[in-house]
């Protein structure tokens, strides 16, 4: 069974962001990003199956802050204007023009949660964890009068 990192999703993936501005964040999903995914393998007379899960991500930020998500994130259309999202956001404080390459370093940790069932009618669970990385750059918007 493959297990991958989250499929960090962006309304503007070669553009910038604003200082100020809510940032909606949400994943794509398919079975080794996200899940469902079940496998099964079996020996000697005995087969297990095992079912996984994302039941949550951890995005650290880049600028210090980390959210936790339950879920995959609610996808960022242009009719949602500038509301914060619902499910999973962030609005950054300042730029990053700092940060090495001008952008914050934002890095998505999702945690599988891993259900089996052995022949016989054992149980278990565990829990894995995969991470994907995204660089973003936050600017600065000023109105000159």
């Amino acid at each position: 069974m493959l297990l991958t990192g989250p499929d960090i999703a962006s309304p503007r993936p070669a553009g910038r962001y604003l200082v100020g501005m809510p940032m909606w964040m949400w994943v794509n999903q398919s079975p080794t990003t996200y899940g469902p995914n079940s496998a099964s393998a079996s020996l000697a007379g005995v087969t297990v199956t095992a079912t996984a899960k994302v039941t949550r991500i951890d995005w650290q930020m880049g600028d210090g802050t980390t959210v936790t998500c339950q879920g995959p994130g609610t996808t960022y259309t242009a009719s949602y204007g500038k509301r914060e999202s619902p499910t999973c956001g962030h609005t950054y404080s300042r730029t990053s023009a700092a940060q090495p390459g001008g952008k914050y370093p934002v890095t998505a940790i999702a945690t599988w949660t891993v259900n089996w069932q052995a022949t016989g009618g054992e149980t278990g669970q565990f829990t894995e964890t995969r991470q994907s990385q995204q660089l973003l750059a936050i600017g600065e918007l000023q109105v000159v009068r």
